[in-house]
């Protein structure tokens, strides 16, 4: 009884249907809303190298589980970083595009994984049937491969199981180790460190900034668009111009994600609009840190409205995972310990499969050191211990 249908637009779905599924989850980022928002914006659309293919596994008519899925003509917007990929497919011979992919467009945050009805009976079967209809739908279209992204770390043994060849990356991420207050956190380090930390807080103070967070209702209309020009004037000077939101993006979320949202701004007294800010999202216990921009220099405001305000507000609010974005030189001193992150990929090519894979194997373990050399250096007496018998 159990029929699947690809679907062009997530906005093909009834949202209250898709977010049954999706609201169980950990990530914010499955749900119907901000989805729709990056379709209908016109960020995540075929005229961008994103065509939206999502399948919906039906049973009897009623939607039992869906795979937000993307066919892709590029890899910009990733941030798994496989050009080396395509440059080997091209030497080859090989189409490496079309590829299809598994990820929330241009968003490095962990969580990717099916939505599947809790209540089905059988909920491998489900997994089954979509993976089956994938390969399908693949080798059908001459489509090279299928990459799951940022995928979410409970999730990943069940797609390695099936085939699926690992691919260990690294971010970096706070973790509250049951702290009260924000001097708790500050403890964690060593002296040197711990008066650098106060030393960045106080040149904000000293410049006369003061750090609000903004939530809800109490989050001011204009901050949708303000928000979009700081971070199109961020990636303008530091991304040679590469971004890939728009504004009509930034304030479509004022109708329809607004509960989700955390503003982090940075304010002068006689200046009618903040002078930095930073856009975070959050969900349940977990706080995700996605987009900055400022308007003018000011020592440390970048860290202030980045980590320092955002952490203090997290421990406030009972926050217990807080992932503030990629990259990491600045954030790995200040309580972010490197911590894996996993993509998932099957070739449907055979020579990519007889070279990547085993490729795969060997990178893994150099990332796994890379990983633990990073935290043996951090200023920090005591780092959160990872399990790595689980990690690979």
């Amino acid at each position: 009884m159990l029929q699947g249908r690809w679907l062009d637009s997530v906005q093909k779905i009834n949202p209250a249907v898709w977010n049954q599924l999706a609201l169980p989850l950990a990530t914010p980022f499955l749900e119907w809303e901000w989805l729709a928002n990056l379709e209908s914006s016109g960020c995540a659309v075929p005229k961008e190298g994103w065509l939206p293919n999502h399948l919906v596994i039906y049973d009897r008519g009623r939607e039992v589980a869906i795979a937000p899925l993307y066919i892709k003509g590029h890899s910009y917007g990733e941030f798994v970083f496989d050009h080396q990929w395509a440059n080997l497919a091209f030497r080859l011979g090989i189409d490496y595009y079309p590829k299809m992919v598994g990820m929330t467009p241009f968003t490095p945050a962990s969580g990717y994984r099916f939505l599947i009805d809790p209540n089905y009976p059988d909920q491998e079967l489900l997994v089954d049937i979509i993976l089956q209809e994938i390969d399908r739908f693949c080798v059908t279209n001459s489509i090279s491969s299928c990459h799951f992204l940022f995928v979410d770390p409970d999730w990943k043994h069940n797609l390695e199981n099936r085939g699926y060849s690992q691919w260990i990356h690294h971010s970096y991420i706070w973790t509250n180790q049951n702290y009260q207050t924000f001097q708790d956190y500050l403890q964690t380090f060593n002296a040197n460190q711990r008066r650098n930390i106060k030393r960045e807080r106080k040149a904000v103070e000293t410049a006369g900034v003061q750090m609000r967070v903004y939530t809800g209702a109490d989050i001011p209309h204009y901050f949708y668009g303000y928000m979009y020009e700081l971070y199109s004037d961020h990636c303008n000077k530091f991304w040679g111009g590469s971004k890939y939101l728009n504004r009509k993006f930034f304030e479509k979320l004022a109708h329809n994600y607004r509960d989700r949202l955390v503003f982090v701004a940075g304010e002068m007294e006689g200046d009618p609009r903040p002078v930095g800010m930073a856009f975070c999202i959050r969900k349940h216990d977990r706080l995700y840190g996605r987009y900055w921009g400022c308007v003018m220099e000011i020592d440390c405001l970048h860290f202030s409205a980045c980590y320092y305000t955002p952490i203090e507000w997290a421990i406030q609010e009972n926050i217990q995972l807080f992932d503030p974005g990629a990259g990491g030189e600045h954030k790995k001193r200040r309580g972010f310990p490197a911590t894996p992150n996993y993509s998932l990929h099957r070739f449907y090519v055979d020579r990519l499969r007889q070279i990547l894979c085993p490729y795969l194997q060997e990178i893994n373990g150099y990332e796994l050191a890379q990983i633990n050399a990073i935290n043996n250096e951090l200023p920090m007496k005591n780092i959160p211990e990872l399990d790595w018998q689980n990690l690979s």
